[in-house]
């Protein structure tokens, strides 16, 4: 997953052969034109939502969604004050009961845990930032293995 590539569709593209392989890339908003590449030119199912610099109207700007019986809340995160705290965002996920929370707005990677609720925030592909990364996130019989991973 990924999330704030804003325009810089190779690392996009670097981060996604890297994770290889995969079922779907989830990108997590400001890149909505870089997701749209990626699923283009690969044919990789890409779940997108859009964020506070996307300008798709067709793209949610926050989905619920799942999978293998986990229910994830997928949003950019501007909209919760991610940059803040994850106060707002929480009281959100436990309003739609999601087990997981995967976000981004903030350029900063992180995992994280909060009233039992996994929330997962893959960073920024922009490069010149303090830290360029993604995130994987396997789903698996031991239940749910979140990594960050640094690219450049």
């Amino acid at each position: 997953m990924t999330s704030d590539s804003h325009g810089n569709y190779p690392l996009l593209f670097r981060a996604s052969d890297a994770a290889a392989p995969l079922d779907a890339v989830i990108h997590l908003g400001d890149g909505g034109e870089d997701a749209e590449l990626l699923n283009q030119a690969t044919g990789i199912q890409v779940i997108a939502i859009a964020g506070n610099c996307d300008y798709h109207p067709s793209v949610p700007r926050e989905l619920l969604w799942e999978c293998a019986g986990i229910r994830f809340l997928l949003t950019h995160g501007d909209r919760y004050g991610v940059k803040r705290d994850l106060n707002l965002l929480e009281k959100r996920a436990l309003q739609l009961e999601a087990n997981v929370v995967l976000y981004g707005h903030s350029h900063q990677a992180a995992i994280s845990t909060r009233s039992e609720i996994l929330f997962v925030n893959p960073g920024t592909l922009i490069k010149g930032t303090s830290r360029t990364s993604y995130a994987t996130l396997e789903i698996g019989p031991n239940g749910l293995k979140p990594l960050l991973h640094d690219i450049s």
